[in-house]
């Protein structure tokens, strides 16, 4: 289904990382982890990647906003969009995608996600915890600093309010400053929260190399392939 919706705002919510405010179209809903398609209208410049980009939605369908975010890189479709004045106008097609919680909540959920690959886990891990889901969530969330890393306010909310969901934020090159978890997520890391590997559905989500690596890092481990769910960002 495709319609022309109007921005609200942005905000720049981390480096070089921007949050953009859409008007939700009357009648679209969407799942906890679902994504659209926004389509720039006649943009300034454009290149061969072209106009349109997917993106996973941010907040939880409770919230009932409509809103993305994204890196601000050097493709043509960046520069415009981070360049939209307020009230301009996209063609936006909605929703696709199962990425999304499972249903079961005796199994625990893993997310391990790098980067800007945390939007559709801040909405389904939102959700889960305006419903009061029994789902036992950890979150291994892997950026290069606190300044890098989008939502942190959020997570760490969102871990106080549910008893269910741990937080796990991990840089890869904090300063001396930083009294969390340094360095890259491996199989050490992840024993040290999970008791027992083989039994919670992960998800991976992030950068494509860091998905494969983490895939592969998860069945070395001893987790059956059918427990790993992925969704890639690729950085355009």
């Amino acid at each position: 289904m495709s319609n022309t919706i109007k921005l609200i705002k942005k905000e720049v919510i981390a480096n070089d990382t921007m949050l953009f405010h859409w008007e939700k179209p009357e009648g679209v809903e969407f799942k906890a982890g679902q994504f659209g398609e926004f389509n720039l209208i006649e943009p300034s410049e454009t290149d061969e990647k072209g106009n349109s980009r997917d993106f996973s939605f941010v907040f939880a369908p409770a919230e009932n906003k409509l809103a993305i975010a994204t890196r601000i890189r050097d493709s043509a479709y960046k520069k415009v969009l981070k360049d939209l004045p307020e009230r301009a106008e996209v063609e936006f097609n909605g929703p696709y995608g199962d990425f999304s919680l499972h249903k079961t909540e005796s199994t625990p959920a893993v997310f391990i996600i790098g980067g800007i690959g945390i939007t559709p886990v801040r909405s389904m891990i939102a959700q889960a915890t305006i419903n009061n889901s029994a789902h036992d969530m950890t979150l291994l969330y892997s950026n290069k600093t606190p300044d890098d890393a989008p939502f942190l306010n959020d997570l760490e909310a969102f871990a106080e309010e549910n008893d269910n969901f741990t937080f796990v934020p991990v840089m890869t090159r904090a300063d001396s400053k930083w009294n969390g978890e340094s360095g890259h997520i491996d199989a050490d890391m992840l024993k040290k929260y999970i008791s027992d590997v083989k039994m919670p559905i992960y998800y991976l989500s992030g950068p494509g190399g860091m998905v494969w690596d983490m895939r592969e890092m998860l069945l070395e481990t001893g987790v059956k392939d059918d427990n790993i769910i992925t969704e890639e960002f690729p950085g355009y």
